[in-house]
């Protein structure tokens, strides 16, 4: 058994109880410790997108228990693909953070790291319950990471996300207690040969099972009319932490393809017609409302944080096409707008620290500092947020139209998408002419910390370079979206002596 599988969860959940165990060592070797640790996480998400690169499932069964009975994490293309992805961006926000934000309160790099485990298990893991086990994990993590630091806005945010997500995790339990009571597993794979099997005076209760289970991840990606805690929260919570959230929501994404995709799209009838059916209107409206917040936002981050939401509506849109180019046009998508949310967010507390008063308020007209160096480094970020050429964001939404051109439903996203981004254009244009291009004093510039600059110009700078290796990783993405079309392959890998079955009930 290749035991690096586990290594994704283990490294920095080891790593996280060390760290609150030994909290009494010097602050710049817990900093070191979580360095290190999140740096083996970028080589495991390299590593892992290479094992998963030639399309065989690799699977790790905790114990040597055999699924489904026991313990399984699988790796497929895309649960490299999101490995990496959030090992990168923990990565830059750590180093961000190290600066020191995260002196500003208790065990910090104690809870990065279990925030880390939850995300990599969530990706890793082959069962619901252990999927509500991951979520728990990440979202204890995120509690606490969220109110770092203190203060009156972030305790007030931090108790909407609280009981929201208490909300959908007692959801969550109730639909795995509806689905194990009609199927007797909650293994995936096992799961989806059930549900496609079970007679049909179960289907009613399987199709309200998956609803819930549609609220519950709706919730974790922010979807309408779920999304109302995330402006809020992300606003308030400290730049590295809310940088790190870029990916939050795209935990719930991932479960929606996965679970919607494998555990309900098998047989005849798949379960899964209704969550698609709703899935469109509300992806659509919450695009569409992400371009207003937008445009409506008063503070950088808030902008920031309807960015995100803009995301999340273009994503579930263009998945619920539910087409190998469109779900492979998404994927491109996700890498360019959690990579660029998580920079915005530390560009606007670079930006804020220079400025005398309103930090990133747009109604305080207190100019910046390093105007020319920040200035620049807006207008780069901005252009790759709209979805301009030379960055990531133009290949993404190209393709996304292109793939959604030929369906009978695309002529909504293009009319929606392309609104949202002359709304961000608008945004972003007014805020940089207001701060950077308004005539008027010079602030008296602060130091400008190096270090911070340097991730940030990074950061947006890796955006550019997703067009050079447009083709590599549009084939990769391409591969990822077919290996998600034919779930029949992830069950015999899960459950090989399964295989005949599995083809039986196929659609």
């Amino acid at each position: 058994m290749n035991h690096a599988l586990i290594l994704p969860i283990l490294l920095p959940l080891i790593t996280g109880a060390s760290l609150l165990l030994l909290y009494r060592l010097p602050f710049g070797v817990q900093r070191l410790a979580g360095i290190a640790s999140t740096l083996g996480l970028v080589l495991l998400g390299t590593w892992a997108l290479g094992a998963a690169g030639g399309g065989e499932y690799r699977l790790y069964h905790a114990g040597d228990w055999p699924a489904p009975f026991g313990i399984v994490l699988i790796l497929d293309r895309l649960s490299a693909l999101m490995l990496a992805l959030t090992a990168v961006l923990g990565f830059c926000c750590l180093l961000y953070a190290s600066r020191g934000i995260d002196r500003r309160g208790a065990h910090f790099h104690a809870l990065f790291q279990f925030q880390l485990a939850g995300l990599n298990g969530a990706f890793l893991t082959g069962d619901l319950f252990n999927l509500f086990v991951f979520f728990e994990i990440l979202l204890i993590a995120s509690y606490a990471l969220l109110l770092h630091g203190g203060g009156r806005a972030r305790s007030r945010a931090g108790l909407h996300y609280v009981i929201i997500n208490l909300v959908g995790s007692a959801l969550f339990l109730i639909a795995l207690g509806t689905l194990y009571g009609l199927t007797g597993t909650l293994n995936m794979a096992d799961l989806a040969l059930e549900v496609a099997a079970a007679p049909a005076g179960d289907t009613p209760l399987l199709a309200a099972a998956s609803m819930v289970l549609l609220v519950v991840f709706g919730i974790k990606a922010a979807i309408l009319p779920l999304l109302f805690w995330l402006p809020r929260a992300y606003s308030a919570a400290s730049a590295p932490v809310a940088a790190l959230f870029a990916i939050m929501t795209k935990v719930g994404i991932y479960a929606i393809l996965r679970v919607f995709l494998l555990v309900f799209g098998l047989g005849e009838a798949p379960v899964n017609a209704a969550a698609w059916q709703w899935l469109w209107p509300l992806a659509l409206a919450t695009l569409a409302l992400g371009g207003v917040g937008v445009l409506g936002s008063d503070s950088l981050r808030t902008l920031t944080a309807y960015l995100v939401i803009l995301s999340v509506g273009t994503l579930l849109a263009t998945i619920s096409l539910v087409t190998p180019a469109t779900l492979g046009a998404a994927l491109f998508y996700l890498i360019h707008s959690t990579g660029m949310a998580a920079a915005f967010f530390l560009l606007a507390d670079l930006m804020g620290q220079q400025r005398d008063e309103g930090y990133d308020r747009f109604s305080v007209v207190a100019p910046v500092g390093h105007r020319g160096v920040l200035g620049s480094l807006f207008f780069l970020a901005a252009i790759a947020a709209v979805g301009l050429p030379p960055f990531g964001g133009f290949v993404s939404k190209a393709w996304i139209l292109q793939a959604s051109a030929g369906e009978p439903r695309g002529l909504w996203l293009w009319g929606v998408l392309l609104a949202a981004a002359l709304l961000t254009l608008i945004a972003v244009s007014r805020t940089g002419s207001s701060w950077f291009w308004r005539p008027g004093p010079a602030a008296e510039s602060r130091p400008l910390d190096r270090g911070c600059l340097a991730i940030v110009c990074a950061m947006v700078a890796l955006n550019g370079v997703l067009p050079a290796l447009g083709e590599p990783i549009m084939a990769y993405l391409t591969l990822t979206a077919e290996q998600l079309m034919t779930p029949q392959a992830y069950i015999a890998a899960m459950l090989p002596e399964t295989l005949a079955l599995a083809e039986e009930v196929s659609p």
